[in-house]
């Protein structure tokens, strides 16, 4: 597996040095692109690790507070309605793109 791999090397090594400027600009472009969207993707992973911690942080204070305690409910980012805990053990929870999931 090995020599496979240092084979296909060498042939792709052989292959640039035929290339001409504006194809390598282009291989460059192309991998620029690529880079981009994996640094990308790890920063959506950050973001979604990230709340999911925040998350994890208010179910544990959740968990805390007495069944029929008084607290308000957000219904949007500014929006705030007065509620009462049922269950702290069976709770939904937000994890992006419009997925829930219920923690029991």
């Amino acid at each position: 597996m090995v020599s496979e791999r240092f084979a296909s090397a060498e042939m792709a090594a052989e292959e640039i040095q035929k290339m001409s400027v504006e194809q390598l600009k282009g291989v460059k472009e192309q991998a620029d692109m690529e880079v981009n969207l994996f640094q990308d993707s790890l920063n959506n992973i950050r973001t979604a690790t990230s709340r999911l911690e925040r998350a994890a942080a208010a179910l544990h204070d959740l968990s805390l507070r007495p069944r029929g305690k008084k607290m308000l409910v957000p219904l949007t980012a500014s929006l705030y309605v007065p509620g009462m805990l049922d269950d702290a053990e069976k709770v939904l929870v937000d994890v992006g793109t419009g997925y829930f999931v219920q923690f029991v």
